[in-house]
């Protein structure tokens, strides 16, 4: 990561932090550098609202408009695009263009055009007396439609959203007047329509007992949880028709690990276990921590782990919204907006020594004018660390949970979704229980660190007076030998310790699947551990386990050598051949058979002889007799051929190819030189991972008194070169490019190597072209084949003796 990028990206407003993670990210890092050039803000910084333009063309541009983003550029800089909408306008207008029509560029993008509130009110004015009769019907639970209505009129395309909001509330009030009692229950998203989704797909065995016993079996049922206000049940089963509805609502700010499984699988196990449905919901509302390649790795890896969710939402569909029911909040008397910093909040509450709580001098400020410096915070009045948005709580209370939480802060950093539309967001306190309302969820599952935030999520829902799920909380899951937390994995990538957030040595859940784990393998896993209120810590060996019985029962073997010695068999023919046709699991017809060739020259690992014996040592040794796994007869070492510099480089063999002979104690493993058959498969890499940390608990200041980072384990990777495999590889590749949809899961290509161990083919193959039926075997095309070790072979101490 260049020092000079990171600096580069700092002059249009990133902060530190961003810049950092943009800076590292291949993909953007290139394109926000050559934008940024372009509208000449190398050495000087840009306006902020300038500079998030820039990063929203950098980050949402595509392929086909990238010949034309120097023009772009120029254009924000010249002002003459100045929304995210009108951004998003050019990259559709120049994509697959020549040459650039300026004045069709102008009229598309809106350049220049002045939409002022007085044309807002005229258009918006019109547009209701279309719709007269439903607003009237329907009154203020029509506002959604009202407003989305508005803002699709022609001639409001280039409006300020707020101007828009602004006159449509101005007129809803004209023909309406306030609120009145029509008007107390908070509708739903949708409601006029209860949505029929679908229901939760888990592409496991079956449902877990875990689901049934224990904990979960004490959840409430549906309707069972109470509410404030009564109406708002009815109105919460109207829209749901009874069902378990529960969400996973990761925040797209790092890749999930293997804490997330167990989530993933319990938020969507429960709604399948009672026919219910289980959304995936992207907790949004920090734009400076959030990119792009997050939101698609965990939908990725939640389709990986066999679920789909019902519906994909984001919480930043609800800005609107959360925005109004704040402004509700203050009207009530609920919330204040305060300008107190970080310190002088914790010294507020009590500071380090815990002393007594105070309120500070902006807690009891009037509504009116808390209201009208909240909405000078939404149009960008204040400054970043100016002004927040607090719910005025119980500072009494023993709960810090309820001392005042900040409810919005001013952020001006453009959104993957809004744009620059939002200055200030909602916290994850304000938003989360709001979000579940809006979407009707039943079970509000999350770990139970969150227990103490239980009292607060449900004081804003009665205080709003909205629909109010249950909170439950679970233990959470750790593995030993490894670390979890987002911070300390980057430290991890930066220092160069690991590769990425993908490593196979860590456990992200992206690491465990390069690394070949089934997905399989790991639902197992977590079905076996059950729910309970405790935070679990296990054995890494056990997950181990749990991978390696999954594998060995649906993984074909293969065989391979790492270290390869040349055998010439002496007394076959020059050109023989012996095609041989062996199972690609003994034992076990259902795996199906395999052809491989058979041999004059074969290949044998190094570890496989030894030129001095011992009577502890079974396999070959001059002199020495020595099965080959599937092969008719033994072979016996004659001859040890060295080169100059002494070490061995051929063995010279008879093949004891006559009746009677007495069968060999052991059986190794070999690969065949035949290149009509494309044997051996020449292997680039093979990975062979061990634990990256020395220690159980790496994080453990008595165990590890130089930290985590102390602990790492030297030996963690081994690379092997050289290494050679047998021609059954390209049988499993023909078939994974026949069956793979994505053409990007190469860990699905699993094996066996017997003896050693099980392995996937990783990522950074080029299997050259993957177009099924193009008429060639991958073994014509293939490029590179690099290895990735999964888990080792469960070897009994008594082979381990023997060996």
């Amino acid at each position: 990561m260049s020092e000079n990028l990171v600096a580069l990206f700092q002059n249009i407003g990133l902060t530190e932090q961003k810049a950092k993670e943009t800076a590292k990210n291949k993909n953007l890092a290139p394109t926000l550098e050559r934008v940024i050039n372009t509208a000449g803000f190398q050495n000087k910084p840009s306006e902020k609202s300038t500079g998030a333009l820039l990063y929203h063309l950098a980050s949402t541009s595509t392929p086909a408009a990238a010949p034309h983003l120097d023009y772009i550029a120029e254009a924000i800089r010249d002002s003459k695009l100045t929304t995210s909408d009108q951004v998003a306008a050019a990259i559709k207008f120049v994509s697959n263009k020549t040459n650039i029509d300026e004045a069709a560029f102008n009229e598309e993008c809106g350049v220049g055009v002045i939409v002022t509130k007085d044309d807002v009110k005229k258009a918006v004015d019109s547009y209701t007396e279309t719709v007269k009769d439903k607003l009237i019907k329907d009154r203020y639970k029509y506002f959604g439609l009202f407003f989305a209505g508005a803002k699709n009129i022609p001639s409001l395309k280039w409006a300020n959203g707020g101007d828009i909001k602004e006159a449509v509330d101005a007129k809803m009030l004209e023909v309406l007047g306030p609120k009145d009692e029509r008007d107390v229950v908070v509708k739903k998203k949708k409601e006029t329509k209860p949505e029929v989704k679908e229901e939760v797909k888990v592409d496991v065995l079956k449902v877990p007992d875990m689901f049934f016993e224990g904990e979960l079996a004490k959840l409430h049922k549906p309707g069972e949880n109470p509410q404030i206000n009564p109406e708002l049940m009815k109105e919460h089963l109207k829209a749901t028709g009874g069902k378990y509805i529960t969400r996973f609502p990761p925040e797209p700010n790092g890749f999930l690990h293997i804490g997330h499984a167990k989530a993933i699988n319990i938020n969507f196990g429960l709604a399948a276990a009672h026919n219910g449905i289980c959304n995936l919901r992207y907790d949004d509302t920090n734009p400076e921590a959030e990119e792009e390649r997050y939101f698609e790795s965990i939908l990725e890896i939640v389709k990986w782990l066999g679920f789909t969710p019902s519906e994909v939402t984001y919480s930043s569909t609800h800005f609107q919204r959360l925005y109004d029911l704040a402004v509700e909040l203050i009207k009530k008397d609920k919330a204040y907006v305060c300008h107190c910093t970080g310190e002088e909040i914790q010294k507020h509450r009590g500071g380090p020594e815990r002393g007594p709580r105070t309120a500070c001098v902006h807690r009891d400020r009037p509504i009116k004018e808390s209201l009208e410096l909240f909405e000078k915070m939404k149009s960008g009045g204040f400054e970043e660390g100016e002004a927040i948005l607090r719910m005025k709580m119980d500072l009494e209370s023993g709960n810090p949970q309820f001392w005042d939480l900040v409810a919005y802060r001013v952020l001006k950093t453009a959104h993957h979704r809004t744009g620059s539309e939002w200055v200030i967001y909602p916290t994850y306190d304000y938003t989360h229980c709001l979000v579940d309302s809006f979407e009707n969820i039943t079970h509000s599952l999350c770990t139970v660190e969150f227990t103490q935030s239980r009292p607060s999520y449900y004081w804003l829902c009665d205080a709003l007076e909205v629909y109010k799920p249950v909170q439950w909380e679970y233990g959470r899951l750790n593995i030993t030998n490894t670390v979890l937390s987002k911070r300390k994995i980057a430290e991890l990538v930066k220092k160069g310790y690991v590769f990425d957030w993908d490593d196979p040595r860590l456990f992200t859940l992206p690491a465990i699947r390069r690394r070949g784990v089934p997905p399989q393998a790991i639902n197992n896993f977590i079905h076996t551990l059950g729910v309970t209120k405790s935070d679990t810590v296990i054995e890494v060996t056990k997950l181990d386990a749990f991978i390696r019985d999954y594998l060995n029962e649906t993984a074909p073997r293969l065989m391979g050598v790492f270290d390869p010695i040349k055998v010439v068999i002496e007394n076959l023919p020059e050109g023989f051949e012996q095609m041989l046709t062996v199972p690609n699991k003994p034992r076990d017809p259902s795996m199906g058979e395999r052809t491989i060739p058979f041999t004059r020259e074969v290949w044998i690992d190094g570890s496989d002889f030894r030129e001095v014996d011992d009577k502890h040592f079974f396999r070959l040794a001059p002199g020495k007799t020595v099965g080959l796994l599937n092969v008719p007869y033994p072979i016996t070492c004659t001859k040890v051929v060295k080169n100059n510099a002494g070490k061995v480089v051929e063995l010279v063999v008879r093949y004891e190819n006559v009746d009677g002979f007495k069968p060999p104690k052991t059986y190794i493993q070999w690969v065949a030189e035949s290149p009509k058959h494309g044997s051996p498969v020449r292997l680039d890499e093979v990975r062979l991972f061990e634990r990256l940390f020395n220690h159980a608990n790496p994080q453990d200041k008595r165990e590890v008194p130089g930290g985590y980072l102390s602990d790492i384990n030297p030996n963690s990777l081994k690379i092997e070169k050289g290494a050679l495999i047998e021609v059954g590889l390209w049988d499993i590749m023909d078939r994974w490019i026949k069956s793979s949809e994505s053409k990007t899961d190469f860990e699905a290509m699993r094996f066996q190597l017997i003896r050693i161990g099980y392995f996937c083919v990783d990522r950074e193959s080029d299997l050259g072209d993957l177009k099924a039926g193009s008429g060639a075997s991958v073994k014509d095309k293939v490029k590179k084949i690099v290895l990735n070790k999964t888990v080792g072979l469960q070897v009994s101490s008594t082979l381990k003796n023997k060996e």
